[in-house]
């Protein structure tokens, strides 16, 4: 048993750069072979090259974002950014640091939020407008979380976050709706996403990036105990399961076979539903929490 342990981790767990030799070939033969349509024998073994590839890069995404890490934490550069106080807050603080993220994210789902309704309007698209209420619930959750500078330290201001944290599991609940429709405009209409060349790439490697960097970021920020990071986190896992969706469409539009809707409308309906309870989950939890620890300190002060 422990020799399988060792052959595994030795197969699986490997340092960043023979990750990096094994995945950048392994990918560039896939892409090629999807392009030029391939159907020899060594299309099946890129096919399998780049499946081991890609299990390889996610199980080292933590061992490589350590190495990047340390030599960012090493270069010249950092030194100096460091001596300047803005940027050192925002590498030691995380809850600044996370602010920070909250109000970039929040002003880009505000610009996407008037690019869909507006697209939503000119060309009388339910699609589009379903989109749109999903940045617009996705916008206002970050908001929620953003407003909370001036709030009080101590019990008070954990009673507040944690009572804000609750009601981002109530939007989430509204989120799963639009979500909900969001799926259902897709199996119905035939409805997707579409990534122009070899984009569609790069938005493969951002989605599974953004979801194991979401999904740890959940566990690794528990350790703070602040309702304000947990339901921050929250957010990004669930716009990294939309961007999986996405992806899938994507996917399943540009290399799925036109002689088979039946399975792109099942891949979609089994994709959509999952993200959608996963959802709901994560919503139900919230509120489950927040109330249990609320109602915790109103005991406490009685």
């Amino acid at each position: 048993m422990e020799r399988l342990k060792i052959t595994l981790t030795r197969l699986f767990f490997l340092p960043p750069l023979f990750i990096a030799i094994i995945a950048v070939p392994a990918f560039a033969a896939v892409i090629y072979v999807l392009a030029k349509e391939i159907g020899s024998p060594l299309a099946y073994l890129s096919y399998f090259a780049s499946a081991y590839a890609l299990m390889i890069l996610g199980l080292g995404i933590p061992g490589i974002i350590r190495s990047v890490r340390h030599w960012i934490d090493r270069h010249p550069l950092t030194r100096k950014l460091r001596s300047i106080p803005l940027s050192r807050r925002y590498v030691e603080d995380v809850k600044f640091r996370t602010e920070v993220s909250l109000g970039f994210g929040f002003t880009i789902n505000l610009l996407y939020i008037v690019m869909k309704l507006v697209s939503g309007v000119y060309y009388r698209s339910a699609w589009f407008i379903a989109l749109a209420a999903y940045y617009t619930l996705l916008a206002v959750m970050r908001f929620l979380l953003l407003c909370r500078r001036k709030w009080p330290e101590g019990k008070i201001r954990l009673e507040l976050e944690l009572r804000r944290y609750r009601l981002c599991g109530y939007v989430l609940l509204l989120m799963n709706l639009a979500l909900s429709g969001i799926v259902a405009f897709i199996v119905r209409y035939d409805k997707g996403y579409e990534y122009p060349g070899t984009l569609i790439y790069a938005m493969a490697a951002y989605s599974f990036y953004t979801v194991i960097i979401a999904a740890s970021n959940i566990i690794k920020f528990r350790r703070y105990e602040s309702p304000m990071l947990s339901a921050a986190k929250a957010i990004s896992l669930v716009a990294a399961l939309v961007s999986i969706l996405s992806l899938e469409t994507a996917m399943l539009a540009r290399f799925g076979s036109e002689d088979d809707p039946l399975f792109r409308k099942v891949m979609t309906v089994a994709t959509g539903c999952g993200v959608c309870v996963i959802v709901f989950g994560m919503a139900l939890f919230m509120i489950v929490k927040a109330s249990k620890q609320l109602k915790q300190i109103n005991i406490q002060n009685t």
